[in-house]
């Protein structure tokens, strides 16, 4: 067994998403020396259990192996129904298997990944599950950078607490990026409630759920960020006001002063 090959894999299976749990399993395979062999992981994920098989087979040439692919299958508790997609990995264009789940749910993650010609470019990867090549696998929709989706623009167009800080607001954006459905706190009329937001890239927003997952209607949302920013700016308004109101009073004759009090208090 070539040492240095399997420490290579050793890592590649761990920053894929699966954990250093396969490590004795893999050098044994390796040991083995067949031409291929197939490695087994299992996580759950809420009622949903992810079952990933390894795919790794050794080079015509050496003794080398290679993990060239993983089989995701999804299936939900009570349920008969299961989803399957094969992921490649290649070079610079990896899917680790939480990011893996995530699209099989149908959300979006953000990646940088490599073309043919080994740039580097950023873009969103959706699942499109109206199409489907040969082999069974659903297509991957690429919305890249220059498509023009602004996540950071997007969640602000909605009553986010946790946007106001920066280290919060930093924190949200990654997970989104990652493909997952992220707790925010939406601030309604003075009011703090538990909501969960992903990214919708193809349509440059945010899905927004209430505590249940049941999806809220964009319209609804902008609607309450608006209604948020109408509160707001009228409270400042008074705010404003009242200090004019303060400023001016010193300088107006006594009289006139207790006649703008009585006013004010009609």
């Amino acid at each position: 067994m070539n040492e240095k090959n399997f420490e290579y894999l050793k890592d590649q299976v761990k920053y894929s998403g699966f954990g250093e749990g396969l490590e004795g399993e893999l050098k044994e395979k390796m040991k083995a020396q067949q031409p291929e062999f197939k490695l087994n992981h299992q996580i759950k994920y809420g009622d949903t259990t992810a079952n990933a098989t390894l795919n790794f087979k050794k080079s015509d040439q050496s003794e080398m192996y290679f993990f060239n692919s993983y089989k995701m299958e999804l299936s939900k508790e009570n349920t008969k129904e299961s989803l399957e997609q094969t992921f490649y990995i290649n070079k610079g264009n990896n899917i680790t298997m939480k990011e893996a789940f995530n699209l099989m749910e149908g959300r979006a993650i953000n990646k940088d990944l490599t073309n043919k010609e080994g740039q580097v470019y950023n873009a969103w990867l959706q699942m499109d599950f109206k199409e489907a090549d040969t082999n069974g696998n659903f297509k991957l929709n690429q919305y890249h950078q220059n498509y023009g989706y602004d996540v950071e623009n997007a969640l602000s167009k909605h009553p986010i607490k946790e946007l106001e800080t920066p280290k919060y607001k930093e924190d949200l954006m990654d997970s989104i990026k990652k493909g997952n459905r992220q707790s925010v706190t939406f601030v309604k009329d003075g009011n703090e409630i538990k909501q969960y937001v992903e990214a919708n890239p193809q349509f440059k927003t945010i899905n927004v759920y209430d505590a249940n997952m049941k999806r809220i209607d964009n319209r609804q949302s902008k609607e309450e960020k608006q209604s948020e920013g109408e509160a707001k700016s009228a409270k400042q308004g008074t705010k404003k006001q009242n200090q004019n109101d303060d400023a001016e009073s010193p300088a107006a004759p006594p009289e006139k002063k207790k006649r703008k009090k009585q006013s004010n208090s009609m």
